[in-house]
């Protein structure tokens, strides 16, 4: 790659439960192209994932790409994949995206993703996604604490965060009984890590109807590919 670094073109790929998002951004994280969505295939299994993305991305101009993915993610491999297909389990992405478009590519988790694209850079600030599922992510003063994976760990009556408040149960149960289980985890989340903000972002954020807690502010979902830069920097 001959060009500056500043002069980059980062494509940004977010893969979700139920779309798949990309958009390129210059070297400061500022847009350069209007966010394109194709709906994520069912079942989402890697290569009709990787044919999406390869779709979204024949439309654009690029020079590398930062991939978030709604899991655990080691180093471009993928640990776990709840949401989507049991056949990520040790999948290689960064390595396959890399061969594929021949652009370097780095992988990680979407929620740690949204939180770069959220964070001051001061402090304990908690994010959390409500979507297909209930994604987290941790910072320290800027610093990521990597695959905090909240969503699975126990929340209340056996089950974890994500089966309390995940899509397919905001659905079951009803918009009331959602966000009376939203508050008990805001509440929970906050005696657990003592964070000094938290950011709350995904599609179902719409469906909040509470006030919440002057520490606490809704992030816009762009967030998930403006975060992306911060892989390369």
């Amino acid at each position: 790659m001959n060009q500056s670094n500043e002069s980059l073109r980062t494509l940004a790929v977010d893969i979700g439960g139920s779309g798949i998002k990309v958009m390129v951004l210059d070297t400061k994280g500022n847009p350069i192209s209007d966010r394109q969505r194709l709906k994520t295939p069912n079942p989402a299994k890697p290569k009709d994932v990787i044919d999406t993305i390869l779709t979204l991305a024949k439309e654009q101009e690029f020079d590398r790409v930062s991939v978030g993915f709604p899991g655990v993610v080691q180093n471009g491999l993928i640990k776990t994949a709840v949401n989507l297909d049991d056949d990520w389990l040790q999948y290689d992405l960064a390595t396959s995206l890399t061969q594929l478009l021949t652009k370097p590519v780095k992988v990680a988790n979407d929620a740690d993703i949204q939180g770069f694209g959220a964070i001051s850079g001061q402090g304990v600030e908690l994010v959390i996604t409500l979507g297909t599922g209930f994604g987290s992510a941790l910072f320290i003063n800027g610093r990521l604490v990597p695959n905090l994976e909240m969503g699975h760990h126990p929340f209340r009556k056996g089950e974890t965060y994500e089966e309390q408040l995940g899509r397919a149960t905001l659905d079951k149960e009803g918009v009331k009984k959602w966000n009376n289980r939203l508050q008990k985890a805001i509440a929970h989340l906050g005696h657990l890590f003592n964070y000094d903000i938290l950011y709350i972002g995904g599609g179902e954020t719409d469906n909040i109807k509470f006030d919440l807690p002057s520490n606490a502010k809704i992030i816009p979902n762009i967030l998930g590919l403006l975060g992306g830069i911060k892989l390369w920097n």
